[in-house]
């Protein structure tokens, strides 16, 4: 009798117990492939995209979604840690914060893969405490193709784990330099997820190495100047200080990513430029709160993975005591951008006005290589020191750009539009053939690096001349508003001078290439009646070869300057196929 009241009394109290956030099926093993190897190992692309299929079979509170296809053929898959039943990012857009944390981007820079494979558990399992107002997501592997290419050589700085992917994904691109060209699926495919979750917040994990140091930890929130507004003041004034505050109760000290090559840290370095190429540059122009982690490599991988967990956990607390403020300022961030008049396309390092921080760093000098016989860099790491540096995390604008109300691009530029639909770009079609008066660019000048960049040969320092012109447009061409959420988007692909724009990312070189010419004998002819009835053309052609000895001496030369200033010149050459209209 005693036995059946016992069983009684524990049924009783089992169904007073809410399990709606376990689904108890069977047995999981949630130990993690760097957990059992004792921090020296980190799981296979299966392994870890069956570890997320686990948490979600086993928890209510995760859910695994798949997005589109990345150049290795298979999706990106997207983990979603929420608070209750069903995910639908709908329910929560306006009362939480999304987080939203990218790992594998760089497969061989395995530190977030593992400490979020943890973190997931942990937060399901609720072995940590749980956040009330933010959402966590995260693309487990980004770069899919690079992870499924396994080596154990590659890293060749890198202090474990004992095998991991490549840096390339499966046709050779470095994501991280995509974000805006979008030349892989894997780019495309992000844009869905990114869209879908509008994220307040992004984190992407990495592994690097400029200098030898103390820390295990570094971060590069985008930079402040550049996000602009009171967003940016908040990141620098407010974020950064408090994770770096958090982490060091933690004895997690951390410092600004090491921007050096080769030198010293102790003679200060500047803020890296996260230009819109780059994760968080690409979701600064979202006015999203980003920041990558880029932990130390030559530290022991256990130190590294642990140390990135504790650094999501930290951001996830701030960020969620901050969700309110963090969204109204997301918020006035858009508006600013539908209302201002003008914006800011380049910056530079503000070398008069650094800021002072405290630097734990190891003596280097330079010395004699054995290998070489020439100078190179050796660290002591016998010679500690700690030390306040100059640190230039302050730019100044070098050039802006009046906000035209619209945009309108030919329909014939598909691979531009379709990267503008991908971001979900608002536009509309012109009804019928139109004559409109526009702003219109001249490409002036420009250089191209030599070597290939990426799969292009990146433009810079580009100059353009513009004017005001009646162009006649077709149906079917593209009117693009700037008066959208995507206006920074559009500002930094769409006006070419912008260091990644898509002019300098060489989307419009047909431009460059002159398609029609002459024939010097047939053209004489054409060339002495230009300049018998045309007196003003007359005395300018007279005018630069007197002053221009390399003119002068070419025939071709004055020619071709003659042609060129002739209706037979076609108006397409170095003319800018995206056109303005001005407020």
């Amino acid at each position: 009798m005693k036995r059946f009241w016992l069983i009684l009394g524990i049924l009783i109290s089992l169904t007073s117990c809410d399990f709606s956030k376990y689904r108890l099926i069977k047995e999981y093993d949630f130990e993690t492939q760097f957990e059992k190897s004792e921090g020296t190992e980190t799981d296979t692309y299966n392994g870890v995209i069956n570890f997320y299929e686990q948490l979600e079979d086993a928890y209510e509170t995760v859910t695994l979604l798949e997005f589109g296809e990345t150049d290795s053929g298979l999706p990106l898959h997207l983990a979603v840690y929420h608070p209750e039943g069903e995910f639908d990012i709908e329910n929560y857009r306006d009362s939480h914060s999304i987080m939203l944390i990218n790992n594998g981007i760089h497969p061989g820079e395995s530190d977030g893969i593992d400490a979020t494979m943890m973190l997931f558990r942990d937060l399901a399992g609720d072995s940590i405490p749980s956040p009330k107002n933010t959402i966590i997501a995260t693309i487990p592997i980004y770069n899919v193709g690079g992870a499924l290419n396994r080596n154990s050589t590659t890293r060749t700085n890198q202090n474990g784990p004992k095998e991991y992917g490549f840096r390339g994904n499966a046709r050779n691109y470095d994501l991280n330099r995509d974000f805006i060209k979008a030349d892989t699926k894997n780019a495309q495919t992000f844009y869905k997820i990114f869209h879908y979750l509008n994220p307040d917040v992004f984190i992407d994990n990495h592994v690097s190495n400029g200098a030898d140091y103390q820390y295990t930890l570094t971060h590069l929130f985008t930079q402040h100047n550049k996000l602009g507004g009171n967003l940016g003041e908040y990141v620098n004034k407010k974020m950064m200080p408090a994770l770096e505050d958090s982490l060091r109760i933690k004895e997690w000290d951390i410092t600004p990513y090491v921007n050096v090559f080769n030198e010293v840290p102790e003679n200060g370095f500047s803020q890296f430029m996260d230009y819109p190429r780059y994760s968080t540059g690409y979701t600064t122009l979202w006015n999203t709160l980003g920041m990558m982690v880029e932990t130390h490599m030559l530290k022991p991988y256990d130190k590294r993975v642990m140390g990135t967990y504790e650094l999501m956990r930290s951001m996830i607390k701030i960020t969620d005591a901050e969700t309110g403020i963090i969204k109204d300022l997301r918020n006035q961030a858009r508006r600013k951008y539908l209302t201002d008049r003008h914006y800011n396309l380049k910056f530079e390092v503000d070398k008069e006005n650094p800021s002072k921080r405290e630097f734990k760093g190891y003596k280097g000098e330079k010395i004699t290589s054995e290998v070489t016989g020439q100078e190179r860099l050796k660290y002591d790491r016998d010679k500690a020191f700690t030390k306040e540096i100059e640190y230039y995390d302050n730019f100044t604008a070098t050039e802006e750009v009046e906000i035209p109300r619209a945009y309108i691009i030919p329909q014939g530029w598909w691979q531009v539009i379709d990267r503008l639909k991908l971001n979900n770009i608002k536009m509309e079609t012109l009804k019928r053939d139109t004559l409109i008066e526009v702003e219109v660019y001249n490409i002036e000048d420009f250089e191209t690096v030599k070597s290939a960049y990426e799969g292009h040969y990146l433009h810079k320092n580009t100059s353009v001349s513009k004017s005001v012109k009646e162009v006649r447009f077709r149906k079917g061409d593209y009117l693009i508003t700037t008066f959208q959420d995507g206006a920074r988007y559009l500002l930094e692909t769409l006006e070419p001078t912008a260091m990644d724009s898509f002019f300098n990312w060489n989307f419009f070189d047909t431009v460059l290439q002159q398609k029609e010419g002459f024939s010097p004998y047939v053209f004489e002819d054409i060339a002495k009646k230009l300049l018998v009835e045309d007196q003003e053309l007359k005395d300018e052609f007279e005018e630069k070869k007197r002053g221009d000895a390399e003119f002068r001496n070419s025939w071709y030369a004055q020619l071709d300057w003659l042609h060129k200033h002739s209706e037979n010149y076609e108006e397409a050459h170095l003319r800018y196929p995206v056109f303005r209209l001005p407020r």
